[in-house]
């Protein structure tokens, strides 16, 4: 019986496996992103290096997202408490606001083109396009994942009750947000 209490006691101290494998694959897009932003600063400093306005869209996607990093922490809570409409009405709003943020990074990035800044000559605009873009496209994967989570949660009838997914996602989101974050700022104070 000691035995049997031991074993379970040093499991729960044991890190779940999809979760070392996403903390394992977000430290790579931390180097991904660490490496494009080094280059952004050693290449601004080229004769032909044009820099851009940010696009008031950005601001109000930032927004977005910074909402949607509460409202998928208050998601993880109502699905630990069991809560599950409280829980569906959370994720499909963190849904629609990952949804939103993407949209205004779309009207951010058509402003940004309309003003003459495309992938011609070098500058920073195309600095902008590839690390934001990377970075969307690394919340268009969460979106996604948001809507298998949508789905699961308005299934009839769950077959398992596990936060794992949950706490997954919830941290996933979390990265996507910070890492924005960082970006923004990088982009407000180095142009």
């Amino acid at each position: 019986m000691i035995e049997a209490n031991i074993k379970v006691n040093e499991q729960r101290k044991k890190i779940h496996p999809h979760k070392f494998t996403l903390w394992v694959a977000l430290g790579s897009i931390v180097m991904m992103f660490a490496g494009l932003t080094s280059a952004y600063i050693v290449k601004r400093d080229q004769a032909a290096w044009t820099s851009f306005p940010i696009p008031r869209a950005f601001w109000y996607s930032t927004a977005a997202i910074l909402i949607s990093s509460v409202t998928i922490q208050m998601a993880l809570k109502a699905f630990k408490g069991r809560e599950m409409l409280k829980y569906r009405n959370l994720i499909t709003l963190t849904m629609a606001l990952g949804i939103g943020f993407v949209a205004l990074q779309w009207l951010g990035f058509r402003s940004i083109w309309d003003q003459g800044i495309t992938f011609k000559g070098s500058g920073g605009g195309q600095f902008l396009y590839i690390i934001a873009g990377l970075h969307a496209a690394h919340v268009l994967g969460g979106i996604v994942a948001l809507i298998v989570m949508f789905i699961k949660a308005y299934a009839s009838k769950m077959r398992r009750y596990n936060s794992i997914p949950v706490e997954l996602m919830s941290t996933y989101w979390h990265f996507v947000d910070l890492l924005w974050v960082y970006l923004f700022i990088f982009f407000i104070g180095i142009r």
